[in-house]
């Protein structure tokens, strides 16, 4: 991969940043994070949260999306 294509990718991948952080900032909260899966442990005072769901579909779409963006620079 050239300079001028890591170049391309990281600015698409900012733009991408940068529109789910407006999404983020518009909706007030994350539009995900309390999955079927999810655990959270609350006892007292403390509380637990580990978004495995979640982290797995986050996994999924940025997988995705990266796999798409890297093929169309193939070319």
């Amino acid at each position: 991969m050239q300079y001028d294509q890591i170049g391309r990718v990281l600015i698409i991948l900012g733009a991408v940043a940068v529109v789910a952080g407006i999404l983020f900032l518009v909706l007030g909260k994350a539009p995900f994070g309390r999955l079927p899966g999810d655990i959270a442990i609350t006892n007292g005072n403390f509380t637990c949260v580990a978004p495995i769901v979640t982290m797995l579909l986050i996994s999924l779409v940025v997988t995705i999306v990266v796999n798409i963006v890297l093929a169309l620079f193939r070319r």
